[in-house]
């Protein structure tokens, strides 16, 4: 019976994507194991099978975190991604990822890929043209980005939230919802100007036939992509602009765009089209990329981090379908976050394991690193690295069960053999023939659960069973006892030595997608050239009279002062953390203003008459406020914290004379007052007594 009966596609052409990384700083081990290192297993997985198989991949080197991070260092964006496109891809290099090709987005071919496929949707109508409102530093004299903004979050009180989103506690944001926005250039308070971009109307594309077929695709996905593409589909899709009035992108094609790029989002998803173009131009074959973009008998699968999944199983496949020519995604495998020692990686407060410093402190145990990411892989759930687990893994595993039975086999192969494979004489001895057939059942059935974990994209249990097979190895040669059996029954003795190579061969062959610096030397003990997953068929793979290669440690334990030194390091990090002064937990009051400033703000009495949820607004409420002379509606962030019946009949504190804005659609006709602090909690403070609504608060 084969062990290979199930991919997850008939398909023998596959175009695998890894996410495109921000070229704004280094590759560290979350961003390994959220898509690059699962990336990269299944893709020598299929490869073994023997498919067709272009693995992409490249530097995302758009957006406004490279114009940040260009601003911070004092240098020009250029040179920011030029720096840090050449540390990931030597880094990705180092460790083993093989990526057919790896591109970067400010390439020639990638703006031209992009604006040719920006046009082709605005020429067939897709894009609907919008004027809207958006924050705008008149300081600066530019439109600013989400990232550009900072102000309170409304949720938990950080007075240091991004426009798109608050840090501290995760919650997604729009650059309206900050409370006291600012401008991260200037520091200035940014101001609401019309601006006209181009927006992709996504709950029109959602209720197409077209789209609604696409997503049943999804039925057979991980948990974790269904559960969110749902979250966002049940809500109903909005419109999203796909352009930006930023001087850092490509230029949005159409005559009337000046000083506009295309969305980041739009942009980045095409680099995987442009570097795939890209790696057949070099090649001397500058048409057959279409084969991989737009020949239905290619399966395309994206591999990314969770923060991804709806640019890639939602946005992007809309981009495709309106387009027309193009394959949708069969698979689009997401993992969630892996944390470091207790706490979540950040770059921003170095608290990572950067990949490229691990490879200068560990030169040569890449595969160290794979095993044990791939055994702790947040497939669906976070997961933690610790530096006491890394050395319990390798020293416990890779050293202890794997390597341990690999040494044992090629060492007495050496000394009873001198390194040739002996026959295989048919066993006698209803011990031995029953040890036998246990490691047959065993070596054979954990074949078969991780060819269907790998064809499922299970890729931490797959590495499971693989480590499964070096266990029944040690098990048989514990039973058997060959060391021991020698001096008494040297026929049976080849026997169970014969068994004992190939099981070693069948970890070689199959530890080629898990671990392949590691199944190369393996390779070169046993003296194996052909690394056919269909190898793993047969019972026999290195024939009687094969001479075998010279014996080598695969592993060495990790050592304790290896382990303390990471640990020091990171220590040293959290110290400097602790040392620097630590911020209030309130904010600092803000300069001076002249006594006719306040005179200005009119705060009146409301009485909340009706209050209502916003749809597919977590944060919104929408009331209604008697102020005593007219009725107003007034959206406020304050649905975490009341229940729209614990408002009505209750008096509020109203800005009664803030300028009208527009959120969600809705007009807000003012503001209520709240006070909230740094722990979640936020007051009304509106007057206790009844007073008439109108009144003015002095």
């Amino acid at each position: 019976m084969p062990y290979f009966c199930s991919l997850m596609t008939d398909s023998k052409r596959y175009l695998v994507t890894a996410a495109l990384p921000y070229a704004n700083g280094p590759v560290h081990i979350g961003h390994l194991a959220g898509c690059y290192l699962p990336a990269d297993i299944y893709v020598r997985y299929l490869k073994a099978l023997g498919h067709d198989v272009v693995f992409i991949c490249g530097s995302d080197e758009h957006g406004v975190p490279i114009t940040i991070k260009a601003k911070k260092e004092g240098i020009t964006p250029q040179q920011v991604v030029d720096k840090y496109h050449g540390i990931m891809q030597d880094a990705f290099k180092n460790f083993g990822i093989e990526f057919s090709y790896y591109g970067r987005t400010s390439s020639e071919t990638h703006h031209h890929t992009a604006q040719e496929f920006f046009k082709n949707l605005y020429d067939k109508g897709v894009f609907k043209e919008e004027i809207t409102r958006q924050y705008f530093d008149e300081e600066a004299n530019q439109f600013l980005a989400d990232r550009y903004i900072t102000g309170t979050c409304p949720r938990c009180g950080n007075p240091n939230a991004y426009g798109d989103q608050c840090e501290k506690c995760g919650t997604s944001l729009s650059p309206t919802d900050l409370i006291n926005p600012r401008s991260a250039l200037s520091g200035n308070v940014p101001v609401l100007k019309e601006t006209k971009n181009w927006f992709l109307p996504m709950g029109e594309i959602q209720g197409s036939a077209d789209f609604q077929d696409y997503i049943k695709r999804f039925e057979n996905w991980k948990s974790n992509i269904k559960g969110q593409c749902a979250s966002w589909l049940n809500d109903g899709l909005q419109s999203r602009a796909m352009t930006r009035d930023l001087d850092w992108g490509v230029p949005v094609p159409l005559p009337d765009a000046e000083g506009k790029v295309l969305y980041v989002w739009f942009d980045a998803p095409i680099g995987y089209i442009s570097a795939t173009k890209e790696y057949f131009a070099q090649n001397g074959n500058p048409d057959a990329w279409k084969n991989y973009w737009q020949n239905e008998e290619t399966s395309l699968v994206h591999f990314i981090g969770k923060d991804n999944i709806v640019f890639h199983a939602i946005i992007f496949p809309m981009m495709l379908m309106t387009h027309g020519e193009y394959n949708l995604p069969v698979n689009v495998p997401a993992n969630e976050f892996l944390n470091l020692e207790g706490d979540k990686i950040s770059t921003s407060r170095n608290w990572a394991v950067w990949l490229h410093e691990y490879l200068n402190d560990f030169p040569g145990r890449q595969d160290e690193l794979r095993y044990v990411l791939s055994s702790i892989s947040p497939e669906t759930k976070d997961s933690e690295f610790t530096w006491k687990d890394y050395q319990t893994r390798v020293n416990s595993e890779l050293v202890s069960i794997f390597g341990n039975f690999v040494n044992r086999v090629a060492v007495l192969a050496q000394k009873y053999y001198s390194g040739v494979v002996p026959e295989n004489p048919a066993l006698k001895d209803e011990k031995l023939l029953t040890a036998k057939a246990n490691l047959d059942r065993d070596v054979d059935a954990s074949i078969q659960k991780m060819n269907d974990l790998l064809s499922q994209v299970k890729l931490r249990d797959a590495q499971s069973e693989w480590m499964n097979i070096a266990r029944a190895g040690n098990k048989f040669l514990a039973e058997t006892e060959p060391w021991k059996l020698v001096k008494t029954d040297e026929e049976s003795v080849k026997a169970i030595m014969f068994a004992a190579i190939q099981v070693c061969a069948k970890l070689a062959v199959s530890a080629q997608v898990f671990l392949p610096h590691t199944a190369k030397k393996l390779a070169a003990i046993l003296n194996l050239e052909n690394f056919s997953w269909h190898l793993l068929n047969q019972a026999e793979i290195i024939a009687t009279g094969a001479n075998l290669g010279v014996a080598e440690i695969l592993y060495k334990p990790v050592e304790d002062v290896e382990i303390e030194q990471q640990l020091n390091r990171l220590s040293s990090i959290k110290a400097a953390q602790v040392e620097q002064p630590k911020a209030s937990s309130l904010q600092e009051v803000k300069s001076d203003i002249a006594y006719e400033d306040f005179e200005k703000i009119d705060l009146r009495v409301g009485k909340v008459l009706e209050a209502e949820r916003v749809p597919k607004a977590d944060k919104l409420l929408k009331l209604t406020v008697d102020l005593g002379f007219e009725k107003r509606t007034i959206l406020s962030g304050i649905a975490e914290y009341y229940k729209p019946e614990e408002l009505v009949g209750k008096l509020v504190t109203v800005v009664a004379n803030l300028a009208p804005r527009k959120i969600r659609g809705i007009e807000s006709q003012g503001m209520l007052l709240m006070a909230g602090n740094d722990f979640g909690k936020l007051f009304n403070v509106g007057p206790e007594n009844d007073i008439e609504p109108g009144s003015v608060v002095k």
